[in-house]
C-alpha cells in the first residue's frame, strides 16, 4: 500500500481519515478541496486542478482524500491508486459529524484552507442551496449507487477496494495500520 485514494459521501471524515493514515503511513496528504477552493468560494478551472492533482499524483507514495469525479481528477487518481477505501456510512452518521464539525468551524471562524480567506459562515451552512447539509441528504444515494458500480469495473481489478460501512470498521482498520507500521493492509 502506497498510493491511496480515499472517498465517501460529505461529511463521512475522509480528511480526517486521510490524514491519519497518511501520517501511519509516512507519506504526503493531499485533501483536493484545498486545491479546487480558491478565494471567495471559486473554482479552480479544471486544467489547472488536474495539473495540480497530477503533481500529487506523480509521487511515489502518497493518500489523497475527496471525490472529485466527472470532469474532476477521479479518474487520475483511481488510475495511480494502489488502494482505494470507501467510507460509506449512513445518512445517521453523516449528518451528525457535518452538525458537529460546521459548528466547530463557525465557533471558530476558522479558514478552511491556508491562504484561501474561505470560512464556514450560518447563512451558507443552513440557508444556502449550496448547504453541505442539503448536499450531504442529495448526493448520498447517487454517490453509494455510482461507488459501487465504479469499484467493480474491470480496470479496479487489480487495486484494492476497501469498503467501510462504519466509522469502527474503519477505527479498526486504521488499527491495524497503526500496528503493521502503514506496511501492509489488514481486510
Amino acid at each position: 500500500m502506497k498510493r491511496v485514494s480515499v472517498v465517501g459521501s460529505t461529511g463521512t471524515g475522509k480528511t480526517t481519515f486521510g490524514r491519519e493514515l497518511a501520517r501511519v503511513m509516512d507519506v504526503p496528504f493531499t485533501e483536493l478541496d484545498a486545491i479546487v477552493w480558491q478565494p471567495k468560494w471559486t473554482l479552480l478551472d479544471p486544467e489547472a486542478f488536474r495539473a495540480r492533482a497530477s503533481e500529487r499524483i506523480a509521487a511515489p507514495a502518497w493518500v489523497i482524500d475527496g471525490n472529485y469525479g466527472g470532469s474532476g481528477v477521479r479518474d487520475l487518481v483511481w488510475a495511480a491508486a494502489d488502494t482505494i477505501v470507501w467510507l460509506d456510512f449512513s445518512l445517521a452518521v453523516i449528518f451528525p459529524r457535518l452538525w458537529r464539525r460546521t459548528m466547530a468551524r463557525l465557533r471558530d471562524n476558522k479558514e478552511l484552507w491556508p491562504d484561501t480567506g474561505n470560512r464556514e459562515t450560518w447563512r451558507g451552512a443552513f440557508l444556502s442551496r449550496d448547504s453541505l447539509f442539503w448536499w450531504a441528504l442529495k448526493t448520498h444515494r447517487p454517490r453509494r449507487r455510482n461507488y459501487a458500480r465504479l469499484l467493480a469495473l474491470p480496470q479496479y481489478a487489480g487495486t484494492t477496494r476497501l469498503r467501510f460501512r462504519t466509522p469502527v470498521e474503519a477505527e479498526r482498520w486504521l488499527d491495524a495500520q497503526r500496528l503493521a507500521g502503514g506496511s501492509r493492509i489488514h481486510g
